[in-house]
């Protein structure tokens, strides 16, 4: 049974690079400041960067994931609950990507283990309040706060670019929208991965191995699970770099920096402060902050998907983890 939790865990975690890592370079591909190829280059080795760097500097996202929900004192049936959280995640993965939806991965992962949890343990005990909260507060803080430092930031940029030669300036933004977003990138591993680490302590345990004996997470979960989420950025997304990049807002360079830099900074603040934060929810609102200043502003029906897929996440990949955690109970 573990090697089949190990090898459902890299799947969602590959799928995870796949979908979520586009939102990264979402901004850089469409201004064509990078090519898809360089920018996926881009987004996979700072994914692994960041992935790598975060956990052995402040492991404190993988901690909270460790202990979010609660299966039960039996190893086995755990272990078997927890496999049917991870197999709502890779279903909802799949329904999000064949109509290029920027799904939150990360807020899936989270709603599909609940769901299991509860299944198997059929009271809300299975629920960890606390760890909870956290989530809670990582989705406000991703969404409203995401979207007005984007807002800010480009206000700003517009106003220091008043007297400038535009030309000029969008060269000079096209080089540091390179940056930026090798920053989200960073970002992307150091956040996400660190959410599959706890899940992959978390199922360890139940194998016999108690990872609460150390303070760190051992250094080959950490290289296996980044290697993993940079494999599947390489494999790209394109559906989802059009839509969040192309079709959502019109970006230009200048925008699209002060999109990663809002972005960066949401995600640098939960990273270090141990909030489960999604990558999607903050960069999607931090477009949407800078294309309030566009002249043709955001695409509603873009936005209404957004919302609508986002809104799903929690109630379809928990009652599915729901589901497929009660059927192994009664089989």
């Amino acid at each position: 049974m573990i090697v089949l939790f190990s090898v459902l865990l890299f799947l969602v975690i590959l799928v995870n690079g796949w979908t979520d890592a586009p939102n990264a370079i979402a901004g850089c591909v469409c201004t064509r400041s990078l090519s898809p190829s360089a920018a996926l280059t881009l987004a996979a080795v700072c994914n692994f960067i960041g992935a790598v760097g975060m956990a052995l500097l402040s492991p404190k996202v993988a901690k909270t994931l460790y202990g979010i929900v609660d299966f039960g004192a039996d190893p086995s049936e755990a272990l078997c609950a927890l496999c049917s959280g991870l197999c709502a995640v890779i279903l909802w993965a799949t329904v999000a990507w064949r109509f290029g939806l920027p799904t939150s991965e990360s807020h899936a992962l989270i709603s599909g283990i609940t769901g299991a949890a509860l299944a198997n343990r059929m009271s809300t005990d299975a629920i960890n309040p606390e760890q909870w909260r956290l989530v809670l507060l990582g989705l406000f803080v991703t969404t409203l706060p995401a979207f007005l430092l984007g807002l800010l930031f480009y206000s700003v940029l517009l106003r220091i670019l008043t007297n400038k030669k535009r030309r000029s300036a969008m060269r000079s933004f096209r080089r540091a929208q390179c940056l930026s977003a090798a920053g989200s990138a960073i970002l992307h591993g150091a956040q996400d991965s660190q959410k599959f680490m706890g899940v992959y302590l978390l199922g360890l345990s139940f194998h016999g191995i108690n990872p609460k004996t150390s303070a760190t997470i051992p250094l080959m979960i950490v290289l296996a699970c980044a290697f993993v989420m940079s494999l599947g950025t390489m494999l790209g997304g394109s559906r989802i770099i059009k839509k969040v990049g192309c079709d959502m807002t019109d970006l230009d360079a200048a925008s699209g920096s002060a999109a990663d830099a809002a972005s960066s900074a949401v995600l640098a603040i939960c990273s270090f402060l141990g909030i489960p934060a999604s990558t999607t929810h903050s960069k999607a609102c931090a477009m949407m902050g800078t294309g309030m200043r566009k002249r043709h502003g955001i695409n509603p029906r873009i936005v209404g998907q957004l919302f609508a897929a986002w809104g799903l996440t929690f109630p379809f990949c928990g009652a599915i983890g729901f589901f497929l955690s009660y059927l192994t109970t009664v089989l």
